[in-house]
């Protein structure tokens, strides 16, 4: 328990430095996507989200797991006092990402006049791609980098990179949106943003491998390490890929049968559900080092502990919010992004639920499996999701557009979900605590049912509404998540340990847990 407990704390501060840099990018970015999608209207809107679905597409293919390596033998090493290696580590990744990056760039700046002419039969995004598929090597240059960060415990100049990206996005973005270069402005600033965030990526790399101790010789040994991380990511990168084809294949193909004032409702959903990722990414982010730490054989206890605090944790994060935004999807779309996207409230409501999965280990679960070297399985997994998902998905994108791709994407999962929670049991014997999981999900769902009838009542306008919602929505979660014990004293002596390393921060989450301890002594829970 101790050692959970210090491996926990680590990865809540890791978490710390993940959310405040998501927090504040995402609400600069937030500002330049409600004032683009305002100037730009539903129709522009969704032609800009078709010129970025190509080059997207494309960018799946880059990484081969390299990336997943370095975050994996780098926390490895740290542990093992191998710190001497990843400097090797860190340089065979950002060469290959490199290399990758602008193979891939030339190729989607090439492919532009057929998938604008040929496939999406829509001429004049043609030059848009080709300016979009630079960004595939400044994302090249930007996942190097968080995986860096990640691997050395650094996440805080990840959240700088992730802020300068949406700093300069945003201002870019609408200045050339306002002085008329409409849609191809919106895919300059995108691209040019992502080019600057990747420069400055490169910076705080060489600032981060600096500081690592040196080898006793001054060569570095990339070839054969080159090796090792291939042989290590390339089962997981084909998963990734196969799991990142899927989706980037709904989104491809989706154009064809949908309109652009469609494709831009949806792309209005799918911005405002990153809200859940302010949560959601630090989870994830951070549990995969941790976990890396571990020997399933040497501590397997550890690990028990661990894995199930993860679910449990995180699900009393993530499941509530997703909750509060399906309640109140309808006033919070209006009050941001005005009436003309009328259908995007729908898509926010549907989009959210694959956050409700967070319950049964779904943030947790792959971290488990990559940490620990089990990549052919993450494969096997990830061929049976494609084997189901593409013929669905392609079926439902055909009959019901939209709606059909968020079908398909919610269900293709779950077989290799509940396959994976066997796994777990039988070869390391974990399990979700699934007494407490259903608590939060009875809780969180009650709780959004109450909102939404009480919103639905109240004739003001949508902010109005929104803000309401989210008052109501405190008050009553708070006494259903106690009275369920879905949360129970321990739990918050575990919370409170750690919240201990994040400073001024974890003072005031341990005010909040005090409070919250108290309430439950009134009540006499």
């Amino acid at each position: 328990m101790n050692k959970a407990a210090d491996i926990g704390k680590v990865s809540a501060k890791g978490s710390f430095h993940v959310l405040w840099g998501l927090v504040v990018s995402t609400v600069i970015s937030a500002v330049g996507s409600i004032f683009i999608a305002r100037l730009l209207g539903s129709e522009l809107y969704g032609l800009y989200g078709i010129a970025l679905a190509a080059p997207s597409l494309i960018t799946i293919f880059r990484d081969w797991g390299i990336t997943s390596a370095m975050i994996r033998y780098s926390a490895q090493y740290r542990t093992e006092n191998r710190a001497k290696e990843i400097r090797s580590v860190i340089m065979t990744g950002l060469v290959f990402e490199i290399i990758m990056g602008i193979a891939l760039s030339i190729i989607s700046f090439l492919l532009s006049d057929y998938l604008a002419v040929g496939l999406y039969d829509r001429p004049t995004i043609a030059p848009l791609i080709q300016i979009a598929s630079f960004s595939i090597l400044a994302s090249a240059l930007i996942g190097t980098a968080t995986a860096v960060f990640t691997g050395t415990d650094r996440m805080e100049l990840n959240s700088i990179v992730l802020i300068v990206e949406a700093t300069v996005k945003t201002a870019l973005m609408i200045v050339l949106v306002l002085i008329g270069l409409g849609t191809t402005g919106a895919v300059i600033g995108f691209t040019a943003s992502a080019m600057m965030a990747g420069l400055v990526s490169i910076l705080f790399i060489w600032i981060v491998y600096k500081r690592l101790p040196k080898p006793e010789t001054l060569k570095l040994e990339m070839k054969a390490y080159f090796k090792e991380m291939l042989k290590y990511g390339v089962p997981l990168s084909i998963s990734t890929i196969l799991a990142g084809f899927l989706t980037q294949y709904y989104g491809f193909i989706l154009p064809i049968y949908v309109t652009n004032d469609i494709y831009g409702n949806l792309r209005i959903a799918q911005n405002f559900v990153i809200l859940i990722g302010f949560f959601a990414t630090p989870i994830t982010t951070v549990l995969f080092p941790a976990f890396s730490k571990l020997n399933a054989e040497r501590d397997k206890e550890t690990l028990k502990n661990v894995f199930q605090y993860s679910v449990k944790y995180a699900s009393l994060l993530v499941v509530p919010v997703a909750y509060l935004v399906m309640a109140l999807s309808g006033p919070a779309v209006s009050t941001l992004f005005g009436t003309s996207y009328d259908t995007a409230p729908l898509f926010l409501a549907l989009l959210t639920i694959t956050y409700l999965y967070t319950a049964v280990g779904n943030l947790s679960i792959g971290n488990v499996f990559i940490s620990q070297g089990q990549t052919k399985l993450i494969l096997i997994m990830a061929i049976i999701s494609t084997a189901i998902g593409f013929p669905l998905g392609t079926v439902l994108i055909m009959m019901y557009g939209v709606v059909g791709l968020i079908i398909a994407t919610l269900t293709s999962g779950i077989p290799t979900l509940f396959l994976a929670l066997y796994w777990l049991k039988k070869r390391y014997d974990l399990t979700v605590d699934w007494f407490s999981s259903a608590k939060i999900l009875i809780a969180s769902s009650v709780t959004a049912a109450m909102t939404y009838i009480t919103v639905s009542q109240i004739a003001f306008s949508s902010w109005i509404k929104l803000l309401v919602g989210v008052v109501v929505f405190v008050l009553i979660f708070i006494p259903a998540v106690l009275f369920s014990r879905a949360i129970t004293r321990p739990d918050l002596h575990n919370l409170g340990g750690l919240a201990s390393g994040l400073g001024p921060l974890g003072r005031m989450v341990n005010r909040i847990l005090n409070l919250i301890e108290k309430l439950m002594s009134v009540l006499r829970l």
